[in-house]
This record gives C-alpha cells, structure tokens and sequence, in this order.
C-alpha cells in the first residue's frame, strides 16, 4: 500500500513537468533565446485583446525592420537633403523598394546605404544599416518636433559619418534579443562587434516582460480549464523595489555601466546585480537627471513618490498606447489630490475647466533632453528632443505660461 501511493505521488508530480518539456521535441520555431521561451505569438490564444492593443504602443514599436510605410520623412528626389559645413549633402531617397541615405559632394554620389533598421516612433527615428554582420548607425535621423530631418544625436556637424559601430547595449533597450560576438582584437579600441541578423526580436515583446513562458504556455494548454497562471511571473506579484527594477532596465540612468547583459534580467531581479557601481556620478541633485532614460531616478526623486506607495503602473498601462491622453494621465493624479486628501492643487481654481484635465504639463513638463542633441553648422549643441520629466514637482514657470495663455497674454 505504501509503494502504490508513493508511485501515484510521483506520477503526480511528473505530469507538469512532461507538459514543460514537450517544447524540446515541438514542431514550434525555436526562439532565438533560449527553449524557454514561447515567442510572443503563443500569447495570442488566451489574450488576443491584450496582444492585439500592445502592438500599437511605444513599447513593441521602439525598433523594427525600416519600410516606408512607417518613416515619415520626405524622400522626394527635389529634397535639398541635410547639408554639413564641409559642403556635402545628405539625401533621403527611394531605390529599389528600399530606402536610403547617400552622400553627395559637389552634386556627386559618394557614398550611399540602404536604412535596415528603425529605432524609434514617436518624437524621433534614428536609423542602421547592415555590413556583413556589422551594424552601423545613419548620420540623419527624423524628428517628429520639426517634421523632418536632422542629423543623428552627437554627430559632427562638419562632414557625414557612416561608420559610427552600433553597440548591443542599443539593443538592450530598443529590442527583446540580439545575438552577438565580439571579436577580440590586440588593440581593443578597434574592436569588431558582429551580429546575428537573424536571431533579431525587434521591439520589446511580451516575454522581455513577463519573462520566459514556453512552460506557462505548455502548461495552459494541456490544461485550459485552469486560470490561475502557472510558471510565470506576475507583474502584480512583485514588490515595489521589483517593479521599479524591471522598468528601470531601460528607465533607469544611463550613465551607470552594465557587467552583465540585461538580456538576461527577469522579472524579480534585483537591477543592482547588473551595474558596475556609479561612484563618480551619484546625483546629490536628482533635478539635474537627464529626461531621457532616467524615468525611474527622475520618479524616486519626487514628493509623491517617496509619500506613497506609487509605482509607474500606478500611471501606465504598458498594453495599450496612452500616449498624449495628458486627461487620462490627470485622473491618475487627482485621484490622491483631491479634497478628501486636503492636497488639491492651488492654482487649480484660477485655471479654466479644460485645464483641470491637464495636471501634467504644469508639474511634468516638456524638457529638452542634453543627451539626445544635435550640432548644427556652426557647431551649436540645440535639442529637436523633447521628453517630459518623471520629476513630479512644482514648475512655476510652467504654471505661469498656462495661466498667461488661458489669459491671453
């Protein structure tokens, strides 16, 4: 009696695990990653809705093959192009089906190459190319705030650069995977990074999230009627310093170096794991934090943050695109700033009743991001890069501008 029970209690415990390891022998193609994972497209099945929002945010856009149906910019042959103090131009042109950049010195072609890959939707695109398995950046970028182009951030203003080396960390924030090698020269400045081309996940899918679900997946569908997710990690399940880890992967400063790819961070990880400590650049004042990719540092910064148990879904829903709803993202805030709380904004009841939608402007501005500028001809640093600040504070120059414009003045 007692072996027949202790068979039974192992055959128990071997059924999941035979549902995990059917991946192994699956006709499903492989993921690039590792075998456990599912790919994005096992998702669809039991959260279609979710998936099919998803794929018009920021997120799952941040990069993918170029194609004119998605590059704004002007590609017609009577563009003057973007000139350099040397005297060459660059021109956006259509060839074959594809898109590329080229290079004219005194009205001739010197050089030109074809836009592969886009990084970037909203307030900018910047754009690579292929050589054998090298990847390299394009020197014009295209930015939403002047509907045009532009050269690419921290290029020289004097002549066109095509061999600027595209690095994985790039890829750590604007895709879900990318294989490479690096070859390791003598002389290390000179080193040669190479790629898989096509072991690319473009844009940030659902498992650079929610971590690897080929065994979740499996699991599910050997047995639907269970809907209590198994073998995966809930973003809900994770305490607050979790949370704000997982986003700051790629919200988090930029100046700090990683040891270890994040590539390999999944949910629950601590951040820190990953970093060389930043000794030499630890902000005494968090006001000074770049807008660009320093969300998490520019949040933890505020009032509301450090007075509340806030987290950045508190304002964000990362499966469907928000972007620009300022109403939506004010409802967040007057749901703690409100009578009840006795924390009402002051200048509220100067302000028109369309204005009461629109906390954010006043107390999360627009700002000009130093990292992301370009030089013009004159060698002049300016931004075409406007990112709104995750610093939650009183602007009152900002709150000056509104109420002159509700005014008239």
């Amino acid at each position: 009696m007692f072996k027949q029970r202790t068979l039974f209690l192992v055959l128990l415990l071997l059924v999941p695990l035979s549902f995990m390891l059917v991946q192994c022998f699956s006709d499903k193609p492989k993921d690039p990653r590792d075998e456990v994972f599912a790919g994005s497209a096992s998702c669809i099945k039991c959260h279609k809705d979710v998936y099919d929002n998803y794929l018009h945010t920021a997120h799952y856009l941040s990069s993918k093959p170029t194609s004119a149906d998605h590059v704004p910019g002007n590609f017609n042959t009577d563009d003057k192009g973007v000139k350099y103090a040397d005297g060459t131009i660059v021109k956006m042109e259509k060839r074959n089906g594809s898109l590329y950049q080229v290079i004219y010195t005194n009205g001739k072609q010197t050089d030109a190459r074809r836009m592969d890959i886009t990084f970037g939707v909203n307030k900018a695109q910047t754009y690579m190319y292929w050589q054998g398995t090298q990847l390299f950046e394009l020197p014009v970028s295209y930015y939403s705030k002047v509907h045009g182009w532009a050269g690419s951030p921290g290029y020289d203003s004097n002549h066109p650069d095509f061999g600027r080396p595209i690095l994985q960390r790039c890829f750590e924030c604007h895709s879900s995977f990318i294989s490479q090698q690096l070859q390791q020269n003598r002389d290390m400045q000179n080193r040669k990074v190479e790629f898989e081309p096509a072991s690319i996940i473009y844009g940030i899918d659902c498992e650079r999230c929610h971590g690897p679900a080929a065994n979740h997946v499996n699991y599910h569908e050997a047995y639907p009627e269970e809907k209590q997710p198994k073998y995966i990690t809930r973003f809900a399940s994770l305490n607050r310093a979790q949370k704000m880890d997982a986003c700051g992967v790629c919200h988090s400063s930029s100046k700090q170096a990683f040891q270890v790819s994040t590539f390999k961070f999944k949910m629950g990880d601590t951040l820190a794991r990953f970093k060389e400590p930043d000794y030499l650049n630890i902000q005494t004042n968090n006001a000074s934090l770049d807008v660009h990719g320093n969300q998490t540092g520019l949040l933890t910064a505020s009032k509301c943050f450090m007075m509340s148990n806030m987290d950045c879904t508190t304002c964000h829903n990362t499966h469907v695109n928000n972007s620009g709803n300022l109403a939506l993202y004010s409802q967040k805030c007057m749901s703690c700033h409100n009578d009840a709380n006795h924390n009402v904004c002051k200048v509220a009841p100067k302000l028109s009743a369309l204005m009461k939608n629109n906390c954010v402007d006043c107390h999360m501005p627009l700002k000009p991001s130093n990292t992301i500028s370009i030089n013009d001809t004159a060698g002049n640093k300016k931004s075409l890069y406007l990112v709104r600040t995750h610093r939650i504070a009183v602007y009152p120059e900002e709150a000056k501008k509104i109420l002159a414009f509700l005014n008239g003045k």
